[in-house]
């Protein structure tokens, strides 16, 4: 286990080893893979009194453009530069540029962390 910002090297050169592995809180989860299609959410405990809501799937997005939002539907994933093959199984993840109703945006939230999809209008 890597502590964070620690080097896995002593001045010396010698190897520092990790004093113990991986609790069971300090595990993280799998990415939740936001698909286009009917809006269904999940719900989860989140550490503390927090809750975390996640999109399983979606298909309505919040867009922005000279200053007003509006409820847009999203019919594609056109690009994603966080993996090529998400293009094609239309997962939306932050970076995405998807077409929807209203014209190309790029998204601007985190759908499988905060449970809804913002957007940017993108002009080309």
């Amino acid at each position: 286990m890597k502590d964070q910002g620690r080097s896995t090297r002593k001045r010396t050169g010698g190897r520092l080893r990790p004093s113990h592995k991986k609790k069971k809180h300090e595990l993280g989860r799998q990415p939740t893979e936001t698909t286009v299609g009917e809006t269904k959410l999940r719900t989860i405990d989140a550490r503390g009194n927090t809750e975390k809501v996640r999109a399983l799937s979606t298909d309505v997005a919040s867009v922005a453009a000279d200053g007003e939002t509006v409820q847009a539907e999203i019919q594609d994933v056109v690009e994603n530069d966080a993996n090529p093959n998400y293009v094609r199984r239309n997962i939306v993840t932050k970076g995405a540029l998807v077409e929807t109703s209203e014209g190309r945006a790029r998204v601007t939230s985190r759908p499988g962390q905060t449970g809804n999809v913002n957007a940017v209008l993108v002009d080309e």
